[in-house]
């Protein structure tokens, strides 16, 4: 909790789900920003907002239609991402490699499976 400092975390879900968890990931002045698009509203917990000083933005991609059309023409051609998929418990070394100019692809942040760790 609290520990993603001076960064922001790219939600990228366009699915009805819980930003609270991704919220109380960020440190005070930090930023979500949400490019997915779910069909219905997200629950917006504000108090964690005023707390930390956090914000939440958003950005356009496009449509449904234009990601499919995106995502065709990448299959068709064979493009694919080069991530690094790393857990959450990897963040704070991922950071660290950030900062030494160590990262060879764009971090993943796999929160799906390490969120609702016990």
């Amino acid at each position: 909790m609290n520990t993603l400092d001076g960064i922001m975390i790219i939600d990228t879900v366009s699915a009805v789900h819980p930003i609270l968890p991704l919220l109380m990931l960020l440190k005070s002045h930090a930023k979500l920003v949400m490019v997915g698009a779910p069909e219905n509203p997200v629950e917006l917990p504000v108090f964690p907002l005023f707390m930390g000083r956090k914000q939440v933005a958003g950005s356009c991609i496009g449509g449904m239609k234009e990601t499919q059309k995106m995502l065709d023409f990448a299959a068709k051609h064979n493009i694919t991402p080069h991530v690094e998929v790393v857990t959450i418990d990897y963040v704070n070394k991922a950071l660290e490699r950030l900062l030494k100019s160590d990262v060879k692809y764009r971090f993943l942040l796999d929160t799906g499976n390490t969120l609702n760790k016990k």
